[in-house]
């Protein structure tokens, strides 16, 4: 899956438990960390990531150990 483009994106509530309506990248609008589930299920923590876009496309941001606000995600469908 590779987002150019994004058609649509949502707003993101970190949960430990939800996955995302929709598998996107994310748009990080305050710094700091972001754990997250990859859409190949590998997870990952993102320490002390800066404003911007994070450079693979996630399922899940889980709420304990993100430390990062204002996330959004942007997707294709």
């Amino acid at each position: 899956m590779k987002i150019q483009n994004p058609k649509d994106g949502a707003s993101v509530t970190p949960s430990d438990t939800i996955d995302l309506a929709k598998d996107g990248v994310l748009y990080i609008g305050v710094a700091g960390d972001v754990k997250v589930v990859t859409n190949q299920n590998t997870t990952l923590t993102f320490t002390a990531h800066p404003v911007g876009y994070m450079p693979v496309i996630v399922k899940k941001v889980f709420s304990t150990g993100t430390t990062a606000t204002n996330i959004n995600v942007l997707y294709n469908s």
